[in-house]
């Protein structure tokens, strides 16, 4: 209860009138609602959260476990949790993601990537299907 913290907490917050030029490397969650020129990267071990504001604006890569977008996102984007694409969302890069959620109006110029398990296995919802096949 006492020192834990909950779960998409914003720790950080970068202003929407600050510009800021080069990478930034963070724990916990952050919020942009300014202008960031460089990559912003989580640390992978603590549970994360990125928000980008519909003001801000990201020049480089972007990783996080959980990633909020509803600005613009100029390179890569590696999400090893929940993406979600607010209906403002526009990103020219590359997307890798784990889960997505994605508005109408988000707009995308990249690849989608899902990681694929090499072990997919396929299950019927009923075992009256499996028994009828």
């Amino acid at each position: 209860m006492f020192g834990q913290k909950a779960k998409n907490t914003i720790d950080s917050l970068i202003g929407m009138s600050t510009t800021i030029e080069g990478n930034i490397r963070f724990r916990g969650g952050l919020r942009v609602d300014g202008h960031v020129k460089g990559s912003l990267i989580a640390d992978p071990i603590d549970g994360s959260m990125l928000v980008i504001s519909e003001q801000a604006s990201v020049e480089g890569e972007v990783r996080a476990e959980h990633i909020v977008v509803d600005g613009v996102i100029n390179g890569p984007v590696f999400c090893s949790e929940l993406l979600e694409l607010q209906p403002k969302a526009r990103i020219t890069g590359d997307v890798h993601y784990k889960a997505l959620e994605m508005h109408g109006g988000a707009l995308v110029s990249g690849k989608l990537s899902h990681p694929q398990d090499s072990e997919q296995v396929l299950k019927l919802a009923s075992p009256k299907l499996a028994s009828n096949v």
